[in-house]
């Protein structure tokens, strides 16, 4: 009978075969060596099965993608040539346009628009500067004449205005939630409409809609620059969000609830970093103020383009007024110049200006009034005036508190010449033209205590104070009242070295340092 070989003990079998692994606990069913090496490789085959049609689906789309990029950019040049207007001496001029939906309004940012036009049509011949505008309820006469009524800017040359129907894309009214997102996205279905109707040589965003920046500078082929009132999102902003503060910009709803602050936070971290992308394909980048600087440096990185381009402010018209010592008069006035939105915070001016009245002494001479100088946009601007005229109702001043809306550059004027004290409330403001028209016009300003007029404006000149700073309520009415007590000799002094301050903000310089920053552009 023939014999069967032994079974070899499970040690042998594992020594003989090389097979390392060990054996199953008892009661455990074992899997064979050879069908773990099945599943592995199954596992494996069915991975790179996936993996390879999705990569080269990928790599697919991004080619037709970017296949269709190239394709509306040339579509877009060839219609540049074919509608782009042709130049007195046959040469096509140069297109320079500015996106500006906001074109009309009569705030610091305006002034800066037009000054930009003028001194770039004083120094180039053969270029012809378009605005892309939304301010469709006025012709193209009509705004020219608005801004010279206004800023008493007179241009030397035509403007063509190219009028976009999407404007209430970048309402803040159409985003209740996320606004930030809302109108950046908005912004460039309106760049597009812009960039559809006229395709420039050099595209500036003179606004603020950085996120328009890479659709003229990829699509419309454009060299593109940028004047940065204020960055849609900064670090300041960040902090607020961190420390879970109560602002305009940040509900107390919010600042109550640590989950949603952190939500918030993320939100805002991302769309910070989108910001900076967006920024950073900017060839020219001009800020107008060196807190604005440093928030533009830490998020879009772009030191070697960017530099600090301070607004025009129309210091020479306002150093015509005579600047004398004050005569004793029934009524002292308060002036306050900025267009009425949120963040210029026109009811803690109305407060202070309301605490001031209550704690003045019966019989201290003479009566105050508060004059609310400004530019509505909007409705939602002409809203926030009835809203504050309430506000002044509510707190028994309406009596001394006077608004004047959309005013003609010589009433502005007037009221300027007429004011004790300069009165502006903004925290961080980004610049502060307001700030310095009142200092040129010889009022002692009161300004907050952060931003530009705490960093550029309302600093010592020459070893002399230029003005007050303060920051809340009581603050400012401590100041305004300490202000009114001070001698009128005193008070001129204080005025003469803050007109002596201001030169350094007129439209002059500006000029030369606009036309040194933008020529790179011009290459």
């Amino acid at each position: 009978m023939p014999r069967l070989p032994a079974c070899p003990s499970p040690a042998e079998s594992q020594w003989e075969r090389g097979n390392t692994r060990l054996a199953p606990p008892p009661g455990l069913p074992s899997l064979p060596s050879g069908r773990h090496k099945m599943v592995a490789g199954g596992t494996g085959r069915l991975l790179c099965s996936l993996l390879v049609p999705a990569l080269f689906l990928s790599g697919a789309l991004c080619l037709c993608v970017a296949v269709l990029l190239w394709g509306v950019r040339l579509w877009l040049q060839a219609r540049k040539r074919r509608l782009g207007p042709a130049g007195r001496d046959g040469q096509r001029p140069v297109l320079v346009a500015f996106f500006h939906p906001y074109c009309n309004a009569g705030g610091g940012g305006e002034r800066v628009l037009w000054c930009a036009i003028r001194t770039l049509q004083k120094k180039y011949k053969n270029i012809t500067c378009v605005v892309y505008t939304g301010d469709r309820d006025a012709t193209a006469e009509e705004i020219v004449e608005g801004a010279f009524r206004r800023f008493n800017i007179k241009l030397t040359h035509p403007v063509k205005f190219v009028f976009l129907e999407k404007r209430y894309l970048v309402e803040a009214s159409l985003y209740p939630h996320f606004t930030l997102l809302g109108q950046s996205l908005g912004s460039v279905f309106l760049g597009w409409e812009a960039l559809l109707k006229c395709v420039p040589d050099i595209y500036i965003d003179s606004m603020g809609y950085a996120f328009t920046l890479p659709l003229f500078k990829y699509l419309g082929g454009c060299r593109v620059g940028c004047y940065v009132h204020y960055p849609t999102i900064s670090t300041d902003m960040l902090s607020v969000v961190r420390n879970q503060d109560t602002r305009f910009n940040n509900a107390a709803f919010i600042t109550n609830n640590p989950l949603i602050s952190k939500f918030k936070l993320v939100y805002y971290y991302l769309f910070a970093f989108l910001y900076g992308l967006v920024g950073s394909c900017s060839d020219v980048v001009m800020v107008n103020s060196s807190w604005t600087l440093n928030h533009i440096l830490s998020i879009w990185r772009t030191g070697a383009c960017t530099s600090v381009v301070y607004p025009p402010c129309d210091v020479q018209t306002f150093l015509d007024i005579p600047l004398e010592e004050e005569k004793s008069t029934a009524e002292c006035s308060i002036v306050s110049v900025s267009q009425f939105r949120p963040e210029k915070d026109h009811p803690l001016q109305i407060r202070a200006f309301a605490k001031l009245l209550k704690e003045k002494r019966s019989g201290q001479q003479p009566s105050l009034k508060l004059i609310l100088i400004g530019g509505c946009r909007n409705q939602q601007d002409e809203e926030r005036v009835n809203n504050l005229k309430h506000l002044c109702e509510e707190l028994g001043v309406s009596g001394s508190v006077m608004f004047r809306v959309n005013i003609p550059f010589e009433e502005l004027k007037k009221h300027l010449a007429e004011a004790t004290i300069g009165l502006h409330t903004m925290w961080n403001e980004h610049f502060g033209i307001g700030v310095v028209e009142c200092m040129a016009a010889g009022t002692v300003i009161l300004a907050h205590n952060s931003g530009g007029p705490k960093l550029d404006i309302v600093v010592p000149y020459e070893g002399h104070i230029t003005g007050f700073l303060a920051e809340n309520e009581d603050n400012y009415a401590e100041k305004m009242a300490y202000i009114l007590s001070l001698a009128p000799e005193k008070r001129l002094e204080i005025r003469e070295n803050a007109r002596r301050s201001v030169y350094r903000f007129s439209d002059r310089h500006f000029e030369e340092t606009f036309l040194l920053s933008v020529e790179p552009l011009f290459k």
